[in-house]
């Protein structure tokens, strides 16, 4: 459960600065472009965040098998 919402947090995370990062840049285009870029940065941003969380999942689950 505990790794399901730390990878729940993380795509938000990621998510809400991608779309902050896309509007903003589409926002010196235009008032459509800002959207449709805050858009776009937010799915680019919740990918980022599923691969890095899926990653430092992993990287603990090798260090956990090395341990024992």
């Amino acid at each position: 459960m505990r790794a399901r919402i730390k990878r729940a947090t993380s795509r938000a995370k990621y998510a809400a600065i991608g779309a902050a990062v896309g509007a903003a840049l589409g926002g010196l285009v235009s008032r459509n472009a800002a959207s449709t870029g805050g858009g776009l940065g937010a799915l680019a941003g919740a990918a980022v965040g599923e691969r890095r969380s899926g990653m430092e999942s992993a990287i603990e689950e090798l260090k956990q098998r090395t341990e024992s």
